[in-house]
């Protein structure tokens, strides 16, 4: 199974290049404008795009991810409508991979087998589910694989030699490093503590490896891309968008700006990490 995710990590790395990987909450701050940043993500610099399916009770995502769940849901976000959200991105943008971010819980009430036809059906390339542990691989990860989605697991740097087997024994597509012992936006990731556990990672497969939490600056970026295949940038790019909100949580002319500009700003730290 060749996916859209595995083809783009491919052609970077010909490029010689790490990827930067995006991440946004389907429907925040409101349905129009979530669509509008969706679209525009690609063009501004990213290589593939997380999307969020928000959920009242994150266990990995900081206060920044929390709060744009909370907007989206109170702008009537679903599970049903971030799959309409992707298909309507499909229907003019092919080569972008999508990865849908979330839990069990709202996949589970949508029904595996239903949200798995239905995602493949809307041009999602691949799953990040947190709360799924390996020995729950018969759930989700082994259905999502048969219907041709990667599968993409997080390892920590609590995850030892002992378990990182078990973690990445199903995990497709590419690795997810988180950088830090924490939840996300909370801490900045130390590049050199980054590099050995990359290495350490690669010792055990032959997946990319991208390195998430943390990451808000082009400097960051490009220090992180220097030592991984790709980058994951999240709370930052919510921290953008919240910072053109009015009192209500409304977004504005100057919203969809503001995430594109600093995508934009990473773009260059990533592009330029390995030719510095």
């Amino acid at each position: 199974m060749t996916t859209r995710i595995d083809t783009r990590l491919a052609d970077l790395k010909a490029q010689g290049r790490a990827a930067l990987v995006t991440f946004l909450t389907a429907g925040d701050p409101d349905p129009k404008l979530s669509l509008e940043i969706l679209r525009a993500l690609p063009k501004a610099g990213a290589d593939m795009i997380e999307l969020g399916m928000p959920f009242t009770d994150p266990m990995a995502d900081g206060p920044a991810i929390q709060a744009s769940s909370q907007r989206a849901l109170k702008g009537g976000a679903t599970l049903a409508k971030t799959l309409d959200m992707v298909r309507t991105f499909r229907k003019d943008e092919a080569a972008t991979p999508i990865i849908l971010m979330g839990y069990y819980n709202p996949i589970y009430i949508y029904g595996v087998d239903k949200f798995l036809a239905d995602a493949k059906d809307a041009g999602v390339d691949g799953l990040i589910v947190v709360d799924l542990p390996p020995e729950e691989d018969e759930e989700l990860c082994l259905p999502a694989l048969k219907a041709g989605l990667n599968f993409i697991r997080l390892a920590t740097p609590t995850t030892d030699d002992k378990r990182l087997p078990a973690v990445l024994a199903n995990t497709s597509g590419f690795v997810y490093y988180v950088s830090i012992t924490g939840i996300t936006g909370t801490a900045k990731p130390d590049a050199n503590a980054v590099a050995k556990a990359v290495a350490r990672i690669k010792g055990h497969t032959k997946l990319p490896v991208a390195v998430g939490f943390g990451v808000r600056t082009a400097e960051d970026a490009r220090a992180i891309a220097s030592k991984a295949d790709g980058v994951v940038v999240g709370s930052a790019l919510i921290d953008a968008l919240k910072g053109t909100l009015d009192a209500e949580g409304r977004g504005n002319g100057k919203t969809v700006s503001a995430v594109t500009s600093l995508v934009s700003s990473l773009a260059e730290g990533v592009r330029s990490a390995r030719s510095a």
